[in-house]
């Protein structure tokens, strides 16, 4: 899996309030319509500067908090491809492989707002275009990169009928 986009660039302990708002999530079950409303309390312009297979970049402890699955499935339908972080809240990172969202834990001191990075998942490197460096990733296992591939744990097991680790 190779993903593709520019940086977005936030600190840390960024909790799953902060992806989507309570205020827009008890609203709508509609993702595309809670999906323009994605890290607005950090950033209010944050949609309008999305680019299809953009990245979240932040630093320790993202998507603390709730544990609703609002928040990686308003940040799947913001079109984002991936969030890279220094690491992240466990539940918020099983709830995004369930979703289909992918996320890469590495130190994302070297990487600024605006660049442009390219991710080999299978390979688990970060290849920062703008700077010309490469950041190792910690990779994926397997079974997790085949849930990812399906569009998350509900495809997979109508695709399979349950666990599939070949």
């Amino acid at each position: 899996m190779n993903l593709h986009g520019k940086v977005h660039k936030f600190g840390n302990d960024v909790n799953t309030d902060y992806i989507i708002s309570g205020r827009h999530k008890f609203k709508t079950l509609d993702m595309k319509e809670l999906a323009k409303h994605v890290m607005e309390d950090l950033d209010p312009q944050f949609y309008s500067k999305l680019n299809k297979g953009d990245f979240i970049v932040a630093g320790s402890n993202f998507g603390c908090g709730s544990s609703r699955e609002q928040a990686p499935l308003a940040i799947i339908n913001a079109d984002i491809s991936a969030v890279i972080a220094k690491s992240f809240a466990r539940i918020f990172y099983r709830n995004c492989i369930n979703t289909g969202l992918p996320l890469i834990e590495c130190d994302t001191d070297l990487i600024n707002p605006e660049d442009e990075l390219e991710i080999d998942l299978g390979a688990g490197v970060l290849h920062n275009l703008t700077q010309g460096i490469d950041i190792t990733i910690t990779p994926l296992p397997p079974v997790m990169l085949k849930i990812l591939n399906d569009g998350g744990l509900v495809e997979h097991f109508k695709k399979y009928g349950g666990f599939n680790f070949d």
